[in-house]
């Protein structure tokens, strides 16, 4: 999900204040690098992750340049396997397809896993009648020619006008929920999202358009959801069980809520031998559980920062 430039400052400042803290601690590794560049590339979701750690990473180690590129998540395992990147950002596990392609190019690589994602469905405070829909009642909702009033939703709901306000279609955080609701979109069996509903990138406006209309629908990043709990009213959401979960930071972390998914860094090995891709990994998993939260994730479980650091540290 890309974040507005306000809050992504709020992400960098928060960074910077840790970075102090790590110092401090003798937590960073000051005169592993001189110079050197990092390529990353990969899932649009996890790139403002990897951009907000780019840019401290800078700061720190001035003489590395890190770039960061979006060219979805397979396509940055293509560009892993073919040996053009050092680092793929990836929204899911890397596919045995995938692995057999690295494998034949000889490009080896390791699994660093950095955070969570978790997407909220949300309507307004005033809202009485929405407590819970399924993904196959919000694939109703979001496709091609759609409903347009709740009762075509489900019949006990009120004849009322379903006022959609979601991400545009540059958002990762619209691919997630097309992908994960409507079907892969490469697939020709799944379902066309509708273009006829209020799009934007930025959050606020979201929240603005779905606070102000009763009838409201729609979806954005948990972290931000938090931000604005007065204003709005968390759906739940039942997958193939028809158990209905609501959003919290322990079912995003738990995986029992629908709409969650771990996000990587996928590190080519030869890579990690540079000193400037090992200390920037390094940096990596040593100030994202305090600032994903900012860009608008979840962070994972702490032993999953532990266990890559345990990575690093073995040479692994």
């Amino acid at each position: 999900m890309r974040r507005s430039r306000t809050r992504r400052a709020g992400a960098v400042t928060a960074s910077l204040a840790l970075l102090l803290v790590l110092e401090a601690c003798g937590g960073t590794d000051d005169n592993v690098t001189s110079g050197g560049s990092i390529v990353i590339d990969g899932s649009s979701t996890v790139a403002p992750v990897s951009e907000a750690i780019a840019e401290e990473f800078r700061n720190e180690q001035e003489g590395v340049q890190v770039s960061v590129g979006t060219s979805g998540t397979g396509g940055g395992f293509k560009k892993l396997c073919a040996d053009e990147i050092d680092i793929a950002d990836a929204s899911r596990a890397i596919k045995d397809e995938e692995k057999q392609a690295c494998a034949a190019a000889g490009v080896a690589f390791t699994e660093f896993r950095v955070g969570l994602d978790g997407l909220a469905v949300v309507t307004s405070a005033d809202n009485t009648f929405l407590e819970c829909l399924s993904l196959e009642q919000m694939a109703d909702i979001f496709k091609e020619g759609g409903a347009s009033t709740w009762d075509q939703v489900d019949p006990k709901f009120p004849k009322e006008k379903i006022a959609i306000f979601a991400p545009g279609t540059d958002s990762g955080t619209y691919d997630f929920f097309v992908e994960e609701v409507l079907g892969d979109p490469d697939k020709p069996e799944s379902l066309k999202p509708r273009s006829d509903y209020t799009a934007s990138e930025d959050d606020n406006t979201l929240v603005q358009g779905i606070e102000g209309e009763r009838s409201s629908w729609g979806y954005f990043g948990f972290a931000y959801f938090n931000e604005n709990k007065e204003k709005l009213k968390a759906i739940e959401v039942s997958g193939e069980d028809a158990t209905c979960v609501e959003p919290s930071a322990a079912t995003v972390e738990s995986g029992a809520y629908p709409l969650s998914r771990p996000l990587f860094i996928y590190v080519k090995e030869t890579a990690l031998a540079r000193p400037e891709v090992r200390q920037f990994v390094r940096f990596y998993l040593e100030v994202t559980p305090q600032l994903i939260a900012d860009v608008g994730y979840t962070p994972a479980p702490k032993e999953d920062y532990e266990k890559g650091l345990d990575l690093l540290a073995s040479g692994s």
